[in-house]
């Protein structure tokens, strides 16, 4: 049951984080050399950079959806209810 959870809810939080460093990432890479052209002496970004970004953003979302859904298939609805 726990799994189920886990795995329904992680799929939408992957997906959405999936698609927003999609559309970040040649954001980001225009703006940054936009900006570093200005300099003389300047680094090239390359893909490496965005694909470690993105994997960490995936990677932070996966542990955050874990941790609450661990924590919705253990409570005690019953609990819940007499809460509210």
């Amino acid at each position: 049951m726990i799994s189920n959870l886990w795995l329904l809810l992680s799929k939408e939080f992957v997906w959405l984080v999936t698609i927003a460093c999609l559309i970040a990432s040649p954001l980001a890479w225009w703006s940054m050399r936009s900006w570093l052209e200005k300099y003389d002496y300047r680094i090239e970004i390359s893909w490496p950079v965005f694909a470690v970004a993105g994997s960490t953003a995936v990677i932070i979302a996966l542990l955050t959806v874990s941790t609450q859904a661990i924590k919705a298939a253990i409570a005690n609805p019953v609990d819940r209810l007499k809460i509210e």
